[in-house]
């Protein structure tokens, strides 16, 4: 389940994120879910204000820093990764 916590500090991130528009860069594409049992795998996120809540935090930067490029799509059959990639099954 992917239980996402948007840190706003570089250091305390265990994943770096870059949001591209063109989705044909991105490794990942991403839905955004309004509830907890709809987040499933990677590709289904759960945003949550609560730290505690998530299983990890992420950090939105720019792309040279970032160790994933993501670009959040409409719907759940579009979500998912678009190329092999170290830290696939990383968002569960």
């Amino acid at each position: 389940m992917a239980r996402v916590f948007q840190t706003f500090d570089f250091g305390e991130a265990q994943v770096r994120i870059a949001i591209v528009n063109d989705p044909g860069q991105a490794d990942l594409w991403v839905h955004r879910v309004d509830s907890w049992g709809l987040a499933n795998g990677d590709a289904l996120w759960y945003i949550t204000r609560d730290k505690q809540e998530a299983n990890v935090w992420v950090y939105f930067g720019n792309i040279g820093m970032s160790q994933v490029l993501v670009s959040f799509v409409d719907n759940y059959g579009q979500a998912g990764w678009q190329r092999a990639h170290p830290l696939k099954g990383r968002f569960r």
